[in-house]
């Protein structure tokens, strides 16, 4: 599946609550109809709250499941340090720039979310502002409610730049702190938790992430409670999750042999070929991987617009020559790629189950 950049998109969320016109002529038809006769809206994102997931558990989201709304596309690759930025800027990947979790720049691979790379911050080298330019909120000055120690972070900087923080330590406070920011005169509100990622990463699919799934829904519920009469609660996530387990794919030594540096993440992984190699990578790994994944060139991806249909050169150069995007439960292994512990669940691939995002709203 290719994101839907023209339609029913999480890119189209802000500028169709913060771009010119009203609410009740101007929203787009896949908008859930509560938010037309909103006085506020809150956008409530639930990161990693995939559609798919959403519908086999609705009885314990029973908040979510009374909501109006359906299902749109988040974008390509699946995961949060792009998915998050298209939220927030309302750009495509090919856009804004931010086109992975670790993607390559200036001769090396750089960890989006922590702004790290082989020698450590990158802050100075890479500054935010240079690598992704355009403000959030179309330029409004949105209140963002998320957790306060990702204040003044590089990735914040390069995604939330001209919003104001609105940080809070535990989740309970997230319903107090946008009801204050809606009494105070607020039109548009923007939340953030991640609870639901975290879980299914750390212990999969199980009574762990149902217990996680009923919190979140009991936050829902609780920001509903909470806002004035006449606010339209708005959630939408991210991306959502495959389980994959163990199921982890160590690549050919013969694969490797062609591969100068690895990029991206396990379910979107990227090949960066040794040069005058690339042909016969894209070959090798297609003939090695077929089966567990979609073998693409970079020429391929950026034809099909699976970034969004305008991608500068610039953009294009931080991509790497050959993508594995797997369409089976699997991650492909990088050494450079790995935390304290081996995720559980993961997403960056383009099922319907990591591609498929909840947009729905309720009425205070």
């Amino acid at each position: 599946m290719i994101p839907d950049y023209a339609g029913a998109n999480v890119r189209g969320i802000v500028p169709a609550l913060l771009g010119p016109g009203s609410w009740a002529t101007t929203l787009p038809s896949w908008m859930p109809a509560p938010v037309a006769a909103a006085d506020h809206v809150c956008v409530l994102v639930l990161d990693g709250l995939g559609w798919d997931q959403l519908q086999d558990r609705l009885e314990l989201a029973p908040t979510l499941a009374a909501m109006v709304g359906q299902a749109i596309t988040t974008v390509a690759p699946t995961t949060t340090a792009t998915a998050l930025s298209s939220i927030v800027t309302g750009l495509t990947p090919g856009e804004h720039g931010l086109v992975g979790y670790r993607m390559m720049l200036g001769g090396e691979v750089l960890n989006v979310l922590r702004w790290v790379g082989a020698t450590g911050d990158r802050r100075r080298a890479h500054p935010p502002r240079d690598v992704q330019p355009f403000p959030a909120f179309l330029g409004h000055h949105v209140p963002v409610v998320s957790p306060a120690e990702l204040e003044g972070s590089a990735f914040t900087e390069a995604h939330l730049r001209g919003s104001k923080p609105v940080g809070w330590r535990a989740a309970s406070a997230i319903p107090i702190e946008v009801r204050r920011q809606i009494e105070g005169g607020e039109r548009v509100v923007y939340a953030y938790y991640g609870g639901i990622d975290k879980t299914a990463h750390e212990r999969g699919f199980g009574e762990f992430y149902d217990a996680e799934l009923r919190a979140a829904d009991r936050l829902v519920a609780d920001v509903i409670a909470a806002v004035p009469a006449g606010t339209v609660v708005l959630v939408t996530a991210d991306h959502g999750q495959v389980d994959v387990g163990e199921r982890i794919v160590q690549p050919r030594p013969d694969v490797l042999g062609l591969v100068a540096q690895q990029s991206g993440e396990g379910r979107f992984r990227w090949w960066h070929a040794v040069p005058g190699a690339a042909a016969d990578l894209l070959a090798l790994a297609g003939e090695a991987y077929g089966d567990l994944a979609w073998v693409v060139s970079r020429q391929q991806i950026v034809d099909e617009h699976w970034f969004g249909p305008t991608m500068a050169p610039p953009i294009v150069a931080r991509l790497g020559d050959v993508a594995l995007v797997a369409h089976e439960p699997v991650s492909f292994y990088d050494p450079q790629d790995s935390g304290p512990f081996e995720l559980i669940c993961r997403h960056g691939s383009l099922t319907s189950a990591e591609l498929l995002v909840p947009l729905l709203a309720a009425t205070a």
